[in-house]
C-alpha cells in the first residue's frame, strides 16, 4: 500500500469518528468555552473541521506564510451550517489525497509568520501532524462535551456513554 493510500484510509476513519462528535454539539453551546484561555466551542469545533482541508494545503504549496495569509476561520452559527462546513472541508482532503503521490511526500514544507519559521518537515510529517491535530482537537472537544454533559460518543471503540457507565 502507497503512503498516500494509507492516509486516504486514515481519513475516512477519522472523518467518521470526527463526524460523530460534531454532529451532537448542542445550537445554544457554541459561545460556551470551559476556561478563560480556551477556545470556544464554535472556535474549537470549526477549527477541527478546518484541518481536514489542511492535506489540500500542504500537498499544493511548499509552505503557509501568516504574515501573507492570515488565518480567517469560517463563521457557522450552529450545528447543521457545522456539519455543511465538515462535509466540505473533508471533501477537499479527500481530493487532495486522491491527486497525491508518494512522491511528493519527500518535498519540504514550512509554517511561518513572515520571517519567524516555525517549522519546515517533510509533507509525510505535517500530514502526520494533520491527523495528530484533529486526534488533538477532537478529545479537547470531547473535554468540553463532557463539562456540557453531552453524551460522548465512542472514537476508537465504546465510550463510558456508550457502556452505560
Amino acid at each position: 500500500m502507497s503512503q498516500i493510500a494509507a492516509f486516504q484510509k486514515e481519513l475516512e476513519r477519522e472523518a467518521l469518528t470526527t463526524r460523530k462528535m460534531l454532529s451532537i454539539i448542542p445550537n445554544d453551546k457554541y459561545d460556551w468555552k470551559p476556561h478563560e484561555k480556551s477556545m470556544t466551542v464554535k472556535s474549537l469545533s470549526t477549527h477541527l473541521a478546518d484541518i481536514f482541508s489542511w492535506f489540500n494545503l500542504v500537498l499544493k504549496t511548499s509552505e503557509l506564510d501568516f504574515a501573507a495569509n492570515p488565518y480567517q476561520p469560517d463563521d457557522i452559527n450552529n450545528t447543521a451550517e457545522l456539519m455543511t462546513l465538515f462535509e466540505k472541508k473533508l471533501v477537499e482532503g479527500r481530493t487532495a489525497l486522491a491527486n497525491g503521490n508518494d512522491e511528493q511526500l519527500t518535498d519540504t514544507w514550512s509554517l511561518r509568520n513572515g520571517a519567524t519559521i516555525y517549522s519546515t518537515e517533510p509533507k509525510y510529517d505535517v500530514i502526520r501532524m494533520c491527523f495528530g491535530q484533529i486526534i488533538h482537537h477532537r478529545a479537547q472537544l470531547g473535554v468540553f462535551l463532557r463539562l456540557l454533559n453531552v453524551p460522548i460518543p465512542g472514537s476508537y471503540g465504546p465510550s463510558a456513554d456508550d457502556m452505560n457507565f
